[in-house]
Formats: structure tokens, sequence, C-alpha cells
């Protein structure tokens, strides 16, 4: 089957690549997850835009790489959340809430699927979270989660 990848899936592709795989691998896992649509004429005009989208997002080179370490390790970053009279979060802070802190305070646009929060956030309190930002550069972040 004959795929569009929307976002960068390992060992297969980067987002705007088109991409042929086995038919069960599209049908359950890449176009259930958003990771990719179907190919088809229209789908062509797309192409582009991905492309575009993901070379704004793109880092240039490793200087560049350790430029974003620099300043995201150099960020505070807090995360403000709604907490019971125990301190316990409702719900927790996932990777998508600091990714979208990353880039109110610092203004990068990092992807979301290169944040590994370090163990599962359910408390108040400082935690850490490892940027993968390219093969070998990876920023160490600390996230400052306090009551809302």
């Amino acid at each position: 089957m004959k795929l569009i990848l929307t976002r960068e899936v390992a060992g297969l592709g980067h987002a705007g690549d088109v991409v042929n795989v086995k038919d069960g691998y599209a049908r359950n896992f890449l176009i259930p997850r958003g990771n990719a649509i179907a190919w088809s004429e229209g789908g062509e005009k797309q192409i582009d835009g991905i492309r575009r989208a993901r070379l704004s997002r793109e880092i240039r080179d490793k200087d560049h790489a350790n430029e974003i370490k620099a300043t995201l390790e150099a960020a505070t970053l807090e995360v403000k959340v709604k907490t019971g009279s125990t301190g316990r979060l409702f719900g927790s802070v996932t990777e998508k809430d600091v990714a979208f802190v990353i880039k109110s305070v610092t203004g990068l646009d990092i992807d979301r699927h290169k944040i590994k929060l370090i163990k599962h956030v359910k408390n108040l309190g400082k935690h850490s979270a490892k940027v993968s930002l390219l093969t070998g550069v990876a920023a160490n972040i600390t996230i400052n989660v306090v009551e809302q």
C-alpha cells in the first residue's frame, strides 16, 4: 500500500515521504495512529505542505542542535496543573504538555515524540525529561510542576 507519512516513523521515513508498506502495517498501525495517510493524486499537494512544516522545525546541523540544547537546559520550564487536596494531580503531565511549555517559554517548536519523561509525572515538584534533538545530541531538562 502506498502512503504519505505525516510524521517521522523510525526505520521507515520522515514526514512528507511517500512509502510502500504492507497493507496490514498500514491499516493496523500507521493510519490509526495518525502517522500516515493514504496516497492519492490529491494527496500529492499535501506533501509540499508537510515537507515545508518539517523543514521549519528541522535541526540543520550539530551546531544548531547544541544551540537548542543549551537554550532548553537553561530555560525554566513550569507546568501549571490542577491538583487535589493531597497534592496529587488530576491526570498527569504528558509529553504534549511539556512541548507546549517549551514552545511558550523558548519559542522552539519541539515535536512531542522527541520528548521522553524519565518517570510518570503525577505529583508536584521537579521532574526530569530528555529531549532527543539529533543522534548523539540530547538535552536533559527539568520541569517544575506547580499548582494552578
